[in-house]
């Protein structure tokens, strides 16, 4: 089974990737922790990325797709996987079609978690809440500013995937902001 998460920051992709990915015996991959991951383990494609990155550019869709034909090769992944952070735009969606279609795979289902702005402004200040009251530090981009900055770039450049994906047939809307057991029971029942 593989799945794509799809939905703006903190609309909980990453919650329910882990809980899905558990529950199915698939994998949950996120873009950021396989480029760190690349890098680390120094890959033609991890150097590739480092080199970009060392520079302070943005790692290009030919390297990310590198990275993920890499990861998904891997044994861990055959029985199935969830992209969590990617694809982020119309052109890494049809490299990501033209991967999969060369290796003989194909994705099953992209959920996309629908929330409201709003909500999501608050849900982000009580997560960096949480973290100060835990004695830890909060994520750098848990504040307003940060979320109004990345919701402008999701608006911009990922929501257009929600056509894109429906046009496909394989697209599912849930309500991202119910409790996270109703969310993952939604997702459970969209997978079947």
């Amino acid at each position: 089974m593989n799945l794509i998460f799809l939905g703006p920051p903190g609309a909980g992709k990453g919650t329910q990737a882990a809980v899905i990915a558990a529950n199915k015996g698939i994998v949950a991959l996120s873009t950021g922790d396989m480029l760190r991951a690349a890098v680390k383990a120094g890959t033609t494609i991890g150097m590739k990325a480092k080199a970009v990155m060392d520079r302070g550019e943005l790692v290009s869709d030919e390297i990310v797709i590198g990275i993920i034909k890499d990861r998904i090769a891997e044994a861990d992944c055959k029985p199935g996987f969830i992209l969590d952070g990617f694809p982020r735009t119309l052109a890494q969606a049809a490299a990501l079609d033209q991967l999969l279609a060369n290796i003989g795979r194909k994705l099953d289902r992209v959920i996309e978690f629908k929330v409201d702005d709003g909500a999501l402004l608050a849900r982000i200040e009580k997560r960096a809440k949480d973290a100060i009251a835990a004695g830890q530090k909060p994520r750098a981009d848990d504040n307003a500013d940060a979320l109004k900055t990345r919701l402008w770039a999701y608006y911009k450049e990922t929501a257009p995937l929600i056509g894109y994906y429906f046009k496909c047939g394989n697209l599912i809307s849930i309500d991202g902001l119910a409790p996270v057991e109703k969310v993952t029971a939604e997702i459970e029942k969209a997978l079947k």
